[in-house]
């Protein structure tokens, strides 16, 4: 998320009531979470495990829950509690707007643009010319529909993040601020969900078509002219390359990259990155042609234990 001005560090951290180190006059442009951070922007790390990380990013400003040595050019401020300042953040920036009525406030539809009845568009979305939303959809704040995209019955565009912190008391979600960018000529069949980024956008490329009863995650990227069959579930943080598909049933944990042109054969799940040009099948999914082997062999393993 990209503030309104630049804000200087002191100006942050005296919204949450923190310290800091680094120049008070150190500059802060955006609020965002690790995986889409860019040059000025503030993120938040509260575990050992991922300090490295955090202040070896793009990021500028860390919210970090200890005082650590700060890179050249990066600032930091000290919180006991870098999530929930993070959202103290992201509500202060971004304040919870409910929808009162079936097209929220400062949303720009246009004149061309098919919207069916019993369709619910948020605040702050873009739809371009030539769009159709089909009945029952639902179009969540800060959304962009490029032109010629379709959008099918029942289907939920920009959901909350699914970004929970376990405390003692319960799960904590992360404030959503983000939202959902599709890029001209995408079309989204019925009942599906593509959640907004946490602080940043969910992207699907130009070209992409999205069967009935899919589910992308926060922050997931997908590419250009990609196919995804029914009942595809991409976790959050995905990036799927151009000219990618994925057939039916196909399921990707988080933090993957999906190389451009791969095929990922039905019912297959993908546990760790793949390289591109190639077919996938199997759970977890291997090359197409070692798998077969592989199931070629298995089929085997009776004869050879009765001769053994």
């Amino acid at each position: 998320m990209k503030l309104e001005r630049p804000y200087t560090l002191k100006e942050i951290a005296d919204i949450i009531g923190c310290s800091f180190v680094g120049d008070e006059n150190h500059i802060v442009k955006g609020l965002n979470e690790i995986h889409r951070v860019e040059e000025g922007d503030l993120m938040f790390v509260d575990h050992p495990k991922y300090y490295d990380k955090a202040l070896n990013s793009a990021a500028t400003t860390i919210l970090i829950d200890k005082e650590v040595d700060c890179p050249e050019g990066k600032a930091l401020i000290i919180s006991e509690r870098p999530f929930d300042d993070y959202n103290k953040l992201t509500r202060y920036f971004s304040p919870v707007n409910h929808w009162k009525k079936s097209i929220g406030n400062h949303t720009e539809i246009d004149p061309s643009a098919v919207i069916y009845p019993n369709v619910t568009i948020g605040n702050n979305v873009k739809i371009a010319k030539n769009v159709i939303i089909y009945s029952g959809a639902v179009i969540g704040d800060n959304s962009i529909l490029e032109e010629n995209v379709v959008i099918g019955p029942n289907t939920v565009i920009g959901h909350y993040a699914f970004y929970y912190k376990n405390k003692p008391e319960g799960y904590d979600r992360l404030h959503t601020c983000g939202g959902v960018h599709l890029k001209k000529d995408v079309e989204v069949g019925a009942l599906c969900t593509i959640d907004a980024g946490v602080s940043a956008m969910t992207i699907i490329g130009e070209g992409t078509k999205i069967d009935n009863q899919v589910h992308i995650g926060h922050d997931t990227i997908v590419g250009k002219k990609c196919l995804l069959a029914a009942n595809v579930g991409l976790a959050g943080c995905v990036v799927v390359e151009d000219h990618v598909t994925l057939w039916g049933q196909v399921g990707c944990a988080s933090d993957i990259v999906i190389g451009e042109g791969s095929i990922v054969l039905a019912q297959s799940g993908i546990a760790k990155s793949l390289e591109g040009g190639k077919t996938y099948f199997g759970s977890p999914c291997g090359e197409v042609r070692t798998k077969f082997k592989e199931m070629a062999a298995l089929r085997k393993l009776p004869e050879i234990i009765e001769n053994m």
